[in-house]
């Protein structure tokens, strides 16, 4: 899952800031823009993991285009940070789904072209939590 972050400009004397709009209370920041990105990285996991243990549910994911726009993220840098959710989610469990056979073709075949799902599960897994966090259009 892709999540949008905005960096606040550093300098000599102040660090990089970084706020996840989708995430409330979610800051990082750097003393340079790519440490501020790679901890904002870490910021996200922590704050994710943390709503899974309070049983809470992960936000929906906003479209930098509908960032942007608002006031108080006028002037700062947009950036996407990659985050697998999926291994954040806890333990697996086994169950049964019914496709038809040419879906279950479709998807082996992008799982072949796309190894960063492993498995045909972990491309149901990735397609399910994307549906679920984006808002209904």
């Amino acid at each position: 899952m892709y999540y949008p972050i905005v960096v606040e400009s550093g300098d000599e004397k102040h660090a990089w800031g970084v706020i996840v709009p989708d995430l409330p209370g979610c800051f990082s920041a750097g003393d340079t823009l790519d440490e501020a990105i790679v901890n904002a990285r870490e910021a996200i996991t922590a704050h994710i993991e943390l709503l899974v243990e309070m049983g809470e549910d992960i936000p929906l994911i906003s479209t930098v285009n509908d960032l942007v726009a608002q006031p108080q993220y006028q002037g700062m840098t947009w950036a996407l940070v990659d985050i697998d959710v999926s291994r954040l989610l806890g333990g697996s469990e086994k169950i049964n789904v019914t496709l038809p056979k040419s879906l279950i073709d479709r998807i082996d075949r992008c799982v072949a072209r796309h190894p960063e799902f492993k498995s045909r599960s972990g491309f149901l897994a990735q397609a399910a939590l994307e549906r679920i966090t984006k808002p209904f259009s």
